[in-house]
């Protein structure tokens, strides 16, 4: 989430990343970082970062909404049976990012998704296996200016050789960090930042 040329710290303590337009501002004062407490949530971050791929993530967020109602409210199950007729339908419709690659991960996704929750037994098991790639709970970077963010980590690079064995695609170890960022399976705001405290007690 990182961007080139920022100041240390942003308006009001904020990451400096957040104050590169509104739309980065109101994701990262209201959702970047909090812990998630619903799988579904999970696998909407899995669909909006494999569409990051090549993107600046304000572009994807602009969209947000447009994938939402077109796929299917991130529904995984409605997902999986999407066909090639449903992604041709996809591909003429502005309101989304328009990658037929990307397109047939999230179905891919969506299907690897569904067996893994069966083979886990259940949502709240899913929900437990994730956190698994970060020891069980959150990990609190302790970001400074002097502590900058990784691309990846370990526990991203775990996860995503984990999920490409079990069919995921494009879950690069980048993509998965996104992702752990994102859910607040880790919490890289800065220690200056108020969304740093506000999520490490969402952890506790």
């Amino acid at each position: 989430m990182m961007l080139p040329n920022l100041p240390p710290t942003g308006s009001e303590g904020r990451c400096p990343w957040a104050d590169h337009n509104d739309l980065l501002r109101d994701f990262h004062d209201h959702e970047w970082g909090e812990p998630v407490a619903e799988v579904g949530i999970l696998f909407e971050y899995l669909v909006l970062h494999t569409f990051q791929l090549g993107f600046d993530f304000p572009v994807v967020l602009k969209r947000r909404e447009g994938f939402r109602e077109l796929l299917a409210n991130f529904d995984p199950e409605r997902l999986a049976r999407f066909g090639e007729d449903d992604i041709a339908e996809l591909l003429l419709n502005p309101r989304i990012l328009r990658n037929r690659r990307k397109l047939e991960a999230t179905v891919l996704n969506a299907q690897a998704w569904l067996r893994l929750r069966q083979q886990v037994g259940g949502d709240d098991q899913l929900l437990a296996f994730f956190y698994e790639y970060v020891g069980g709970q959150t990990i609190d970077s302790q970001r400074s200016p002097s502590n900058p963010v990784p691309l990846s980590t370990p526990q991203s690079e775990a996860m995503s050789k984990d999920l490409k064995k079990r069919g995921f695609v494009m879950t690069g170890p980048v993509t998965c960090y996104n992702i752990l960022q994102t859910a607040g399976l880790v919490n890289d705001h800065l220690l200056s930042c108020p969304r740093h405290a506000e999520c490490a007690a969402l952890a506790e």
